[in-house]
């Protein structure tokens, strides 16, 4: 049993992590959930990814070939170029008018980097991040309380009636 142990591993040879920019994806999921795990990409992206690579979707990430790896690799980098407009996620950017789709750790910081041009030129979202309200237009009237309590405290009732009792009970001594 011990000498069929490595021959079952040579012929796996699973990559338990496949790396893309600076992610490192699982490599023991299928395609579309490894890839849907990245920020910036979705399951519809990723489906759209694994059909374009012609990998089926279903097909553990990491025991794939190293070049389809690779070319899954240089879809997920040029996504916007194989995509139409509207399925990207920066759209005509503020300063260069480029529609591109971030991914990764780019995703967070370009969304900061709005979020800080919309509080310096004092927008409306603007306002509304520095006070740290709701932005989207939601019901602000009985949700998104941040400092104390909502309703009523039954358990400090409690306590002040029953030094009310006994403060009447010294009273009546």
């Amino acid at each position: 049993m011990s000498e069929e142990e490595p021959q079952e591993q040579e012929e796996d040879e699973l990559q338990y992590f496949v790396r893309i920019g600076k992610t490192d994806l699982d490599g023991t999921k299928s395609v579309e959930r490894s890839l849907a795990e990245m920020n910036g990409i979705g399951r519809r992206a990723a489906r759209i990814i694994a059909e374009e690579a012609g990998v089926d979707r279903t097909a553990t990430f990491g025991a794939l070939e190293q070049e389809t790896i690779d070319e899954v690799v240089t879809l997920v980098e040029n996504y916007a170029d194989e995509v139409p407009e509207w399925l990207t996620n920066r759209q005509k950017d503020f300063y260069t008018g480029e529609t591109t789709h971030e991914i990764g750790n780019d995703l967070q910081l370009t969304r900061q980097h709005d979020i800080n041009r919309m509080k310096m030129i004092d927008s409306y979202r603007g306002v509304r991040h520095k006070r740290g309200q709701k932005v989207r237009g939601q019901r602000t009237k009985s949700t998104g309380r941040t400092e104390g309590t909502i309703g009523v405290n039954v358990e400090e009732i409690r306590e002040e009636q029953a030094e009310e009792a006994a403060a009447e009970a010294e009273d009546d001594e």
